[in-house]
């Protein structure tokens, strides 16, 4: 699977970690950045992954700041983003089976290295149910054709 991630200061330790998962595990993986631990904006990285994300070239996408919030909110902001915080196993697993979310975002305060990599791997793992859910979806999408969102 084509993988965009992403990260803010907050994020850029967390972030380092899953790439190197997201690569032994198979994945490809585009690094957005941020390359250090320097103070950054998070809508900058969020903006470039959701493009990304959105234009087909890839996947899915990882974002990571200090709560995982900001970087959910500005990528919501792309047009046929469905970015969803996970901070745990369930959440993460529905966000992709009821929601079909193809960015998860995650908060470095809220999980360690450990916890990240095992909710990367659910997000990427876990398939979309469509049927009821598909419908509601696909309500969403023409939410943003009608430009209401």
């Amino acid at each position: 699977m084509k993988i965009a991630i992403g990260a803010d200061h907050a994020g850029f330790a967390i972030k380092e970690g899953l790439r190197d998962n997201l690569l032994a595990d198979g994945h490809e993986v585009k690094d957005f950045g941020t390359n250090s631990a320097e103070s950054t904006d998070y809508p900058d990285y969020a903006g470039t992954v959701a493009r990304a994300v959105a234009s087909g070239e890839f996947d899915r996408g990882v974002l990571v700041c200090g709560t995982g919030v900001g970087m959910s909110i500005a990528a919501n902001k792309v047009p046929g983003i469905r970015a969803a915080l996970g901070v745990n196993d369930a959440e993460v697993r529905l966000t992709r089976a009821h929601n079909d979310a193809n960015i998860l975002t995650l908060g470095s305060t809220l999980v360690d290295q450990e916890t990240a990599a095992r909710l990367a791997k659910i997000f990427l793992e876990t398939g979309f149910d469509g049927g009821r859910h598909a419908r509601r979806v696909g309500k969403i999408a023409a939410m943003e054709r009608a430009g209401q969102v």
